[in-house]
């Protein structure tokens, strides 16, 4: 479980009872996710029918400092219409707390469930809500800059060396040298907006074909709209075995294209963009398997599976987003 710091019903009911929606009738840890403790929240509400959050207390990779723009986003982008869960802010307004040394944030839950295989029509949904996100998240006036950028992943692989990257897999080290390709890539030039930059499916609630919520927005910052397309891309359009489906890539790129067409160096670069996506996820899983300790409830996601996407990007990428 997903809940690495834990709390007793007194102290929930005590933080609950500092925002304005009723008192606390139940919380129960969340097994999803790997960077921080969740609780689903159950109030009394301010009326009959109850109430429904999502509490979250923040262990890992994210800076204080960065708390405002992560839930400014939020709310900043609920408020234009788009499928995201604001937060709630306690009674003196504050959009997050602090609980000793860590900080803690209420936040709307949204109904839905997240696929475990995605179809076609759910890719191309999917792609019409990031576009949506992109085009609204333009007007927010925050900045963020992107800490899991292609150089940051290539820092932290070499800083790993290929001893220890051999101890998760012995063809891991190979990584390195497209790793240092990826880094050498500037994106500068491309349309910018603030990006989700983590969608996977686990990020993404839906009822039927319908996107009932993106959450998750903890690696978001500002950078190219086309990363945030590639590493959405990587993250829905394979199978368990990292085989590529090209039914939910060409649906994906359709859905996000009908509302938001892609420019041509854009077009250009998602082969290359899209080799350092994988890239990416294999260097934060790499740190995940290293760092999460051993008496946590979480499964650890293996590196070698991004591995295989890089390979596919590499061999057909040119097809793929042609």
């Amino acid at each position: 479980m997903a809940v690495y710091t834990h709390l007793g019903a007194e102290d929930l009911a005590a933080l609950i009872a500092q925002y304005p929606v009723g008192p606390l009738v139940s919380a129960k840890g969340i097994a999803e996710g790997v960077s921080n403790s969740n609780w689903l929240i159950d109030t009394a509400g301010q009326d009959a029918d109850g109430a429904r959050f999502i509490l979250t207390m923040y262990e890992r990779r994210i800076e204080l400092e960065d708390l405002p723009y992560f839930l400014g986003l939020l709310d900043h982008l609920s408020a234009n219409d788009c499928p995201v869960p604001r937060t709630i802010h306690d009674k003196n307004g504050a959009a997050f707390r602090m609980l000793d040394d860590k900080a803690v944030a209420l936040i709307e839950f949204l109904p839905g469930i997240s696929p475990t295989k995605p179809d076609a029509p759910q890719a191309f949904a999917l792609g019409k809500t990031l576009a949506k996100i992109h085009a609204a998240s333009q007007s927010f006036d925050l900045s963020r800059e992107n800490t899991m950028g292609f150089a940051q992943n290539l820092a932290y692989l070499e800083t790993c060396g290929l001893e220890i990257l051999a101890s998760i897999n012995p063809d891991l080290p190979n990584i390195l040298g497209p790793a240092r390709e990826a880094a050498e890539l500037d994106l500068s030039a491309l349309p910018q907006a603030q990006i989700h930059a983590d969608l996977f499916p686990d990020n993404v609630l839906m009822l039927g074909d319908n996107v009932t919520g993106l959450i998750d927005f903890y690696f978001a910052c500002t950078g190219p709209m086309a990363l945030d397309l590639a590493v959405t891309h990587a993250a829905w359009c394979f199978d368990e075995n990292g085989i590529y489906i090209p039914d939910l890539g060409d649906a994906l790129l359709a859905g996000y294209q009908s509302v938001r067409p892609l420019a041509q160096p854009e077009k250009d670069a998602l082969p290359e963009i899209a080799k350092g996506a994988a890239i990416r996820f294999i260097a934060s899983r790499a740190e995940d398997w290293l760092d999460t300790p051993k008496d946590a409830l979480v499964t650890r996601k293996d590196p070698m599976q991004f591995v295989s996407r890089w390979h596919c990007y590499n061999e057909h990428g040119a097809d793929i987003f042609a």
